[in-house]
């Protein structure tokens, strides 16, 4: 009964929208209805300014480190903090509080990582600042970030658990990224540095 109370309580952490909350505290609107209509990092960043994204996006992080952090004090199954990590990003990707239409995963799927790996998370980072730098689309530094999970953890010699987490987590985040993909493909999708119009203009 504690693991499952572990676990439900991650997915209520997870589903804390903090890009909602502060575009409400700051301007009073519902980010659901400018750019993507995404509540992440880079939608804030779009609308509200790089502070307040980076901000949105370390309070996502913090979600999942704080969720795999208290799964390993609590409880001595090896396995809970790997299902912590997936119930936290579970969380932020359909949270209860806003009738399961989240985020994306990427700066709570890093805090994750962050909590699992120092190590790991730093070089998924730096791989997704390098393709964000190289091609100003944040969706995509996010999805081959995301992708990169699995092989790091394999790279830096990390156990199975590690892997199989970071190949769950990789989909998950894929998955939410289903739009982006096709934008991309199209060549319609946002660059970063684009001002946040009416929901529906794409990327994050």
């Amino acid at each position: 009964m504690v693991d499952i109370a572990i676990l439900l309580f991650a997915y209520l952490i997870g589903s804390i929208p903090f890009g909602y909350i502060i575009t409400r505290l700051i301007r009073d609107v519902d980010i659901r209805h400018y750019g993507s209509g995404n509540i992440g990092a880079t939608n804030v960043l779009r609308l509200l300014g790089w502070k307040l994204g980076l901000l949105v996006f370390l309070l996502d992080a913090a979600k999942g480190v704080a969720a795999v952090l208290l799964a390993g004090a609590i409880s001595d199954q090896d396995a809970l903090p790997f299902l912590a990590g997936l119930a936290v990003l579970l969380g932020h990707c359909f949270p209860i509080f806003l009738k399961f239409k989240g985020g994306k995963g990427a700066a709570t799927g890093i805090g994750v990582i962050a909590a699992l790996s120092v190590w790991a998370a730093l070089l998924v980072l730096l791989l997704a600042a390098a393709v964000i730098a190289a091609t100003r689309y944040v969706s995509l530094g996010s999805i081959l970030g995301a992708m990169s999970a699995p092989l790091i953890f394999w790279l830096l010699g990390y156990d199975a658990a590690h892997i199989y987490f970071g190949i769950v987590a990789a989909l998950i985040i894929v998955l939410r990224h289903h739009a982006n993909i096709a934008r991309l493909l199209k060549g319609t999708e946002a660059k970063i540095g684009q001002r946040s119009g009416p929901a529906g203009g794409g990327s994050e």
